[in-house]
């Protein structure tokens, strides 16, 4: 067996365990990654919401970053929860020189709709990470937050890809999922993956009936991260991501109040 190779989340912690950091390092150990990792905040959390946050000064969240870099050969990295406008760009000046795929979940609310991107990071996000995205991975809500219009509809939807592609990442994964009335296909749930001067690819997974979905995000762009860091392709990574996922969140459950997890451990279990 050979030594697996580093990949690297950028996000803040999540005291529950479902989402951020924590589920990131267990997706990646699960697709057989080392994972490493730079917490950006500190979120008193469960699966009922976020009621507290607090985050390190961007010093040291820089700080922990070049421990990493200088440290490992980072074969891929993901960015969650980013906070606030000095973090952002902090990371995105050391991150500027990368060599290696970076996925980027443009995280703004919690699942229980907690604010958890301060107003002025916005900006900073999409102008100085998203240029730096090999592939950005936002919810409908996120998508129109950084474009400023509607993906309600497919043909919205299109016209958001298009405009996230201009901002400059060398892909976009707009997930659909129950949000849209495009997301649903029967029992299909559709992401639309765009790459530059292609046409919108939609990808499906079967649609599992559950509760229990903290962290999802979170664990879709850590497995991307790994599966890149691991040798494969976009689409394939992609497609093996939302594959894992899906069994996920099939042998979800919930281990204490509110929504739960997905169940990291699956193809483990199975």
């Amino acid at each position: 067996m050979g030594i697996p190779p580093t990949i690297l989340t950028i996000a803040g912690s999540d005291s529950g365990g479902g989402a951020g950091i924590q589920a990131d390092l267990k997706a990646i150990a699960v697709l057989g990654g080392f994972g490493t990792s730079v917490i950006t905040a500190l979120t008193a959390q469960n699966g009922l919401g976020v009621s507290g946050i607090h985050a390190p000064e961007p010093n040291f969240v820089l700080a922990q970053l070049e421990a990493v870099l200088t440290g490992f050969p980072v074969k891929a990295a993901k960015t969650g929860m980013l906070f606030s406008q000095p973090i952002i760009s902090a990371l995105a000046e050391r991150l500027k020189d990368k060599d290696f795929p970076l996925v980027v979940d443009p995280v703004s609310m919690s699942q229980s709709r907690h604010q958890i991107l301060q107003d002025d990071a916005v900006d900073a996000l999409r102008e100085e990470i998203l240029p730096l995205a090999d592939l950005l991975t936002p919810n409908v809500p996120e998508a129109e937050l950084l474009t400023g219009l509607s993906a309600e509809d497919r043909d919205g939807a299109f016209v958001v890809l298009e405009k996230l592609l201009d901002m400059g990442p060398g892909a976009v994964l707009l997930k659909g999922g129950h949000a849209v009335s495009w997301g649903r296909q029967g029992d299909e749930r559709i992401d639309f993956l765009a790459l530059p001067g292609q046409a919108p690819q939609a990808l499906s997974q079967p649609h599992v009936d559950t509760d229990n979905t903290h962290g999802t995000g979170c664990t879709l762009s850590a497995a991307i991260a790994a599966l890149l860091g691991a040798g494969h392709d976009m689409i394939e990574s992609v497609t093996r991501a939302q594959a894992y996922l899906n069994q996920c969140l099939r042998m979800s459950y919930a281990p204490g109040k509110g929504f739960g997890p997905v169940n990291h451990m699956a193809p483990l279990l199975s």
